[in-house]
């Protein structure tokens, strides 16, 4: 694995439009990939100081391996920030090849789209992910120390990373989860309880880490991690997307109205008309970390982002639940764990599993985290966190996960499941004063 600079295999002329003047940044020429680039960088993963020889390889666009079933129907598909190939190679290891293997592999690389690129390069989304694997997860292994296990971290393993800031080119390279069993979820159906669970415990392992590096070695994340993605560069993307994302829901809402005369949507579109001014400091203060469990975030938490696996006749994670993987850590942050619990319940979960668990959720959570620290030698008594301080952050961190669904209302519209659970979300926050309060003042 290497996050040194280099060239990437395959470089071509790209042709660029004219229009009206007016010349767009060219479409960059794809990713060339070859078995000289391979052998060495999964040379060095897989055989470092052997020898490796690539005998056969095969790629596809997206991230379902070459080989095996097909997404749910209503997966959504893979990350808008990232170009994803997947990748089957065949090799052989040792001094004659003795030793046969194959791997399945994903590569993420820039969005080829230019504006798409430009953003995701401006706000150094690839660059972020790629010190994630390079920088905080050696560090959270580290801080486990020798009790955890290689799988104990609900991640893909990272085999290679490489990031050059001009011209913009970046390379990470992971393990494919899916051809080991773990599948997406079905965004339309919403999660089951026991894969929301399966989430949150996944979750609660990563968090736990970072407490211990934070409380158990003394360290200051933001100092440590310089390329977190600061509070004020995800209200700037955060603000952008809402923006964006507002007038549509607006005219959803009032199709809606229209479409059903009985229904009262008129509240709700005045509370969304009166926070729309005030959307970038509500922003800015529900993303700002908050003592005593600030700590290294997902923040963009949502079934998307996540694989589970459950294998027939084995139980799989604790008491039978499947298994969860966590995936796309462009925009990993600092901040409370709060906003990536409300943002998987609000986006995620069928209105009637969220009314009726979200504080058995909530509750497992903090189980999970209390358990997983107190074995890392960090007490959450001791740093005065309680599940009613949990309760009162998930209520201010939903306003936070409405307005990243707003950012992205696309996604649930089109679909008659996901549009009647944007609108329980939208009621229900209604009616317990998450809308109202916050625009009131209660910030």
């Amino acid at each position: 694995m290497s996050s040194q600079e280099e060239e990437a295999p395959g470089t071509g002329e790209s042709d660029s439009d004219e229009s009206e003047g007016l010349e767009p940044p060219p479409r960059p020429p794809p990713f060339s990939i070859s078995k000289g680039w391979l052998q060495e960088v999964l040379g060095a993963a897989l055989a470092p100081g052997r020898p490796f020889e690539v005998l056969h390889f095969a790629a596809k666009s997206g991230s379902e391996p070459l080989e095996g079933p097909p997404p749910p129907p209503g997966a959504v598909g893979d990350s808008a920030l990232s170009e994803v190939l997947s990748l089957h190679v065949q090799y052989a290891a040792g001094p004659r090849g003795q030793t046969p293997g194959a791997v399945h592999l994903v590569l993420k690389l820039p969005p080829r789209d230019p504006v798409s690129r430009f953003f995701v390069s401006e706000a150094q989304f690839d660059l972020r992910e790629i010190n994630f694997y390079t920088q905080i997860v050696p560090d959270l292994l580290a801080a486990g120390g020798d009790t955890l296990e290689s799988d104990w971290l609900p991640i893909p393993h990272c085999l290679h990373a490489t990031y050059r800031a001009s011209p913009h080119h970046s390379v990470l390279v992971l393990e494919n989860l899916k051809a080991q069993g773990y599948k997406s979820a079905d965004f339309a159906e919403g999660l089951s309880l026991d894969q929301a669970k399966a989430a949150l415990e996944a979750l609660a392992r990563m968090h736990s880490l970072s407490l211990v590096l934070k409380v158990r070695e003394g360290s200051d994340l933001l100092q440590r991690y310089p390329f977190l993605f600061k509070t004020a560069a995800a209200t700037d993307s955060y603000q952008q997307l809402v923006e964006r994302g507002l007038p549509q829901l607006a005219r959803f809402l009032q199709r809606q109205a229209d479409e059903h005369p009985g229904e009262d949507f008129a509240c709700i579109l005045e509370a969304l008309s009166a926070l729309r001014p005030r959307t970038r400091s509500v922003i800015a203060s529900l993303l700002a970390p908050r003592e005593p469990l600030a700590l290294i975030t997902h923040t963009d938490f949502w079934c998307s982002n996540l694989l589970f696996r459950t294998e027939e006749g084995v139980a799989e994670g604790a008491e039978g639940r499947p298994r969860c993987a966590i995936l796309d850590w462009q925009m990993v942050a600092y901040s409370h764990p709060a906003n990536d619990l409300a943002l998987l319940l609000v986006s995620s979960l069928d209105a009637r599993l969220r009314r009726a668990h979200a504080h058995e959720l909530l509750d497992w959570y903090l189980a999970s985290l209390e358990r997983l620290c107190s074995a890392l030698g960090v007490s959450i008594d001791a740093l005065g966190y309680t599940a009613h301080m949990l309760y009162a952050d998930f209520k201010r961190s939903q306003l936070l996960a409405l307005l990243l669904c707003v950012g992205s209302v696309d996604v649930a519209l089109g679909d008659t499941r996901t549009e009647r659970r944007l609108m329980h979300v939208l009621r229900d926050l209604y009616d317990e004063g998450v809308l109202t309060d916050v625009v009131g003042g209660d910030e």
